[in-house]
């Protein structure tokens, strides 16, 4: 595919998180049909990537990045006939309450559905079957136990006691069949904007969320494959001072042995399915991979990240133990991997990556001379194999950091940077704005 596609082209894109598209004719939030008008847009302005947010299953709390599902997609998102609804035109910002409207019209449309509705479901569901029924039976379980996480409801269903799972499946098997079908349709829609987009020479962009969250199909189906007792996070640093804990109680680290005892299917499977929709996929938080800040469970939520540790805790292990990840990842797809690989982190992952041709990211506002004048370094200097950017989703956009974050220091430097010699002007400029953009493309 990549050879086709000129792999090594330079190219532009923009990164839009879906629920933020809505159009006129949409709910009040993005949809798959959204995604093809995103797709023109950039037509128009001579770029050729979209990269989106996580599209996975948030659950409730409609984070990206603590997903009920690393494969399920966001029911959400599905693009329902538009004349069931009034127009979106009146919406100022995106409603999140919509989600119960969205499903109630699949419930409904699921019940009257003909034939074609229900047509490949079939193979969809035995191509997917090594995650597609828990999925749906984690969902029905989960409003059954009016939204209580997996680890409070009854033993059998904690444990996963095949017996009750089986009378469970039986007495609720249209709710769950239900819940596939949701997926299925998903699955089309999201493969119809693909090919839309590579009509049209565009790109698609995912976006993989290094853990998962404590309460998702994920862990209660494969708890094995996860070290339950601890919480995933960051170490305190210049940026935070007290360190980070992700999730409440704690989003759960992998306990990648036994996950390659059984030759990395989760990751695989993970990989298989994103590819179906994606031509790149950039790997969160990578340096994960190699070493990740765990956290005792039961450490007070208060005290965040202060009270943690690397897993791997030898760092003499760190290169191969991403390493091996990253490979085989890199073997079992044929998206572009990217991997986000800023803040502070060791040597080892940037040179990992580089040695297997893994992109890296390189943020305009931080991309400097940190080890000299601290000047912002002229586009020669970004990393060859990198994607470069004004800002990420974790930031704020350009001119917010430089209306209200950047200081007189930075300012002076971003002038001098730009080759503009005169006064210091306080607020950026249309001007401005497009000289620094310019100038990191």
């Amino acid at each position: 595919m990549w050879g086709k596609m000129e792999k090594w082209k330079k190219r532009s894109g923009v990164l839009a998180p879906l629920f933020s598209l809505y159009s006129r004719e949409s709910f009040g939030i993005g949809d798959m049909e959204d995604l093809k008008l995103l797709v023109d847009w950039c037509v128009k302005t001579g770029n050729s990537i979209v990269q989106l947010l996580p599209m996975n299953e948030t659950g409730y709390n409609f984070c990206p990045y603590e997903s009920i599902s690393s494969l399920a997609l966001e029911p959400m998102y599905a693009a329902v006939d538009r004349r069931m609804h009034p127009s979106g035109s009146s919406w100022s910002r995106v409603d999140y309450g919509i989600k119960n409207e969205k499903i109630k019209l699949l419930r409904e449309i699921h019940v009257g559905a003909g034939k074609e509705y229900f047509r490949g479901i079939g193979e969809f569901r035995e191509r997917n079957s090594w995650w597609i029924e828990d999925f749906a039976l984690f969902k029905v379980l989960k409003k059954y136990f009016e939204g209580k996480p997996w680890y409070e409801w009854p033993d059998a269903y904690r444990n996963r006691d095949e017996k009750a799972l089986r009378a469970f499946f039986s007495e609720f098997r249209e709710d769950i069949e239900f819940e596939i079908w949701v997926q299925k349709l998903l699955h089309g829609q999201f493969c119809d904007a693909r090919g839309y987009a590579a009509e049209k020479g565009v790109l698609l962009m995912g976006d993989l969320p290094v853990v998962i969250n404590r309460d998702s199909a994920d862990v209660w189906a494969h708890q094995e494959f996860f070290k339950l007792n601890l919480a995933a996070g960051a170490p305190p640093d210049m940026f935070c001072a007290r360190g980070q804990r992700w999730g409440n109680p704690g989003m759960p680290t992998y306990d990648w042995k036994r996950i390659a005892a059984d030759g990395y299917r989760y990751v695989k499977e993970k990989l298989r399915y994103a590819g179906e929709f994606y031509d790149i996929l950039r790997i969160d938080h990578v340096v994960g991979l190699f070493r990740i800040w765990s956290i005792p469970l039961e450490e007070p939520l208060e005290n965040e990240g202060l009270n943690g540790f690397f897993d791997p805790p030898d760092e003499n292990t760190w290169e191969e133990h991403g390493r091996k990840i990253l490979s085989v990842m890199q073997e079992s797809t044929s998206m572009l991997l990217c991997g986000e690989d800023l803040g502070m982190i060791p040597a080892v992952c940037p040179r990992t990556m580089e040695s297997l041709g893994i992109p890296g990211v390189d943020v305009q506002r931080w991309t400097r001379d940190w080890g000299g004048n601290r000047d912002f370094l002229p586009p020669e200097g970004y990393r060859l194999l990198s994607v470069s950017a004004l800002s990420t989703h974790d930031t704020s956009n350009w001119n917010t950091w430089w209306e209200r974050e950047s200081s007189r220091e930075e300012k002076e430097g971003f002038w001098k940077y730009l080759g503009i010699a005169g006064p210091l002007q306080e607020k950026a400029s249309p001007g401005l704005t497009e000289a620094a953009g310019n100038r990191s493309s």
